[in-house]
């Protein structure tokens, strides 16, 4: 009588928790916390972050000339008259006001 034996199941488990293990490692890779679709979407939040503060940077620039024209040390006039009228609705009394 001829026995057939049964193929080895450990050999069989092995190779397929190894192929799980690997998909599992590349789904991580591409859609993880720190995988490539999140890589992007850092990125693209860096730029716009970019942009936003180079705004920012302008801004602060454009302040800082009104300050230092309203300084003690530099008084600009025009500037000054502008703030006064902007701020405190001041004209001159030889100005007409049309509404």
């Amino acid at each position: 009588m001829i026995r057939r034996s049964r193929p080895a199941m450990g050999p069989i488990l092995f190779c397929m928790g190894a192929i799980l293990l690997g998909l599992y490692f590349m789904f991580a890779a591409v859609q993880g916390d720190y995988g490539v679709f999140r890589r992007g979407e850092v990125l693209s939040e860096k730029r716009a972050l970019e942009a936003e503060l180079l705004e920012l940077e302008i801004e602060v620039a454009q302040m800082e000339n009104l300050t230092r024209r309203l300084s003690d040390d530099y008084l600009d006039l025009d500037l000054l008259d502008q703030q006064a009228r902007d701020v405190l609705g001041l004209i001159r009394a030889d100005e007409i006001v049309i509404r």
